[in-house]
């Protein structure tokens, strides 16, 4: 079953081109996904406080299909997709009127508090109503080229506008990150994103940024904490 919500995309949400950035469309699609939760009558936070589980975000791939300007009016689609294992998938439609333009397909974890142990979709069904998967062309996931070359880009902080309440940078941060290490964002606009979460970074780490060029408008990145490996991700642009 489809949760909808309907927003209006703030003024703040632009960036520099007065086009909604990614973050920004990433946290007002998982809003949306915390609002199904609340309608339910259990929020993340009771999950957490009574469950003593959260949700972590595996991976998630959305597609830009055109930029969003501030003050236009969309209605944000989210739905659960069948689960197995310990992957809980759920896909996004972003609409504005009846025209689509975004979608997002995720993977999530849910993991024990106590001791960061997985646990099963079996041990923790949802009760939502499974839609079918919805299919991005930006690809959930991905391998950067064995043929390119990283470069290391830069380093980042971690501070207190990042976090969650975990004390650690918060999901829907990562896509302004990378796009500070983009070379000029007034000659290129993102249209996809894939990022692939494999460490958390906490307060007061610093990770490095390692970037690799396609040169077709793609690009890799990966940012490290000594030498673990944080995120990677796949960023699609296209010429202004």
């Amino acid at each position: 079953m489809k949760h909808i919500e309907n927003h209006t995309v703030r003024w703040h949400d632009t960036d520099a081109m007065r086009e909604m950035r990614p973050s920004a469309l990433l946290a007002l699609m998982q809003e949306t996904s915390n609002m199904q939760f609340a309608a339910s009558g259990k929020t993340l936070d009771d999950i957490r406080d009574k469950d003593g589980v959260g949700f972590i975000l595996s991976r998630i791939a959305f597609d830009v299909l055109r930029p969003l300007a501030a003050f236009e009016k969309i209605r944000v689609e989210t739905f659960t997709c069948e689960a197995h294992g310990y992957t809980f998938p759920r896909g996004f439609a972003v609409f504005c009127g009846e025209e689509l333009v975004a979608r997002c397909h995720s993977l999530w974890a849910l993991v024990r508090l106590t001791d960061r142990t997985l646990v099963s979709c079996a041990d923790f069904p949802l009760s939502f109503g499974d839609e079918p998967e919805i299919k991005t062309d930006t690809p959930v996931r991905f391998r950067a080229p064995r043929t390119l070359s990283f470069e290391r880009v830069g380093e980042r902080r971690i501070t207190y506008a990042d976090l969650d309440y975990n004390m650690h940078m918060n999901n829907t941060k990562y896509p302004d990150m990378v796009c500070d290490f983009l070379p000029d964002p007034a000659r290129a606009r993102v249209v996809g994103m894939s990022l692939a979460y494999h460490r958390e970074a906490a307060f007061g780490d610093t990770v490095t940024v390692e970037r690799a060029d396609a040169g077709d408008g793609t690009y890799y990145f990966r940012t490290k904490k000594d030498d673990a490996v944080c995120l990677e991700a796949m960023v699609k642009t296209e010429p202004r």
